[in-house]
């Protein structure tokens, strides 16, 4: 069974590495969101070619503290060296990738908690941080009552408020995760600056649909309801 799971590993990190090199030829910028902020999980995404990370649930300093060492060589972090195949992606030596990296990559941590959003200057004011990505869905699950119910739409909005100026407080980039092109430019126009639109599968569902609904075609079981 280990050596199961380390074949999965090794496929599923060979397959992003092709997809980092593939982005980065193409002239855009790689980045992985990680399972978790843990320093094996940063640096291997890093090490395979990465242009940067986003962390997801990033609720305390000492946890913002831990993903931006992850990030950074020493004497700024505690990332190890790890080979030369990650300096292909930024077309230079890997003399050139070890002496300018800590200032090339983008550290994107994830506000997804309401503890963190009260907690933000705390948290998001450590050195290295580029940007405070919000997963909307994880935010609003952590301000449901102790009965279940959800947030009303106007303690959310000022989550997001606070979120917004606490970025422009520690100057750093806002980010967050829209579900579609209108309220991407709602967001755009209120400042949020690093905007991330539904998903793989929502953006293939509509693509499909766009073709069938030109032909005449009905969607079939259960690609409707998307």
């Amino acid at each position: 069974m280990a050596h199961r799971r380390y074949r999965t590993q090794r496929h599923r990190i060979e397959t992003a590495a092709a997809c980092f090199a593939a982005v980065a030829d193409a002239g855009g910028i790689p980045l992985a969101r990680v399972p978790c902020n843990r320093h094996d999980h940063i640096k291997r995404v890093l090490d395979t070619g990465a242009f940067g990370v986003v962390v997801p649930m990033v609720n305390t300093r000492q946890e913002a503290l831990e993903a931006v060492a992850a990030c950074l060589f020493p004497p700024r972090g505690n990332r190890s060296v790890g080979g030369a195949a990650h300096a292909l992606n930024f077309a230079a030596s890997p003399a050139d990738y070890y002496a300018k990296v800590n200032d090339e990559l983008l550290i994107v941590l994830q506000c997804e908690h309401i503890q963190a959003v009260r907690d933000f200057d705390a948290v998001y004011s450590v050195p290295g941080i580029d940007a405070v990505f919000v997963g909307p869905n994880d935010l609003a699950r952590s301000m449901h009552s102790a009965d279940g119910k959800p947030p009303s739409p106007e303690a959310f909005n000022q989550a997001l408020a606070d979120i917004l100026a606490g970025c422009k407080r520690n100057k750093v980039a806002a980010g967050i995760h829209t579900f579609g092109a209108e309220e991407a430019r709602l967001r755009i126009a209120d400042g949020w600056q690093f905007i991330a639109v539904g998903s793989e599968l929502k953006m293939m569902v509509e693509g499909a649909k766009s073709v069938t609904d030109a032909l005449g075609l009905k969607p079939a079981g259960d690609l409707a309801k998307y």
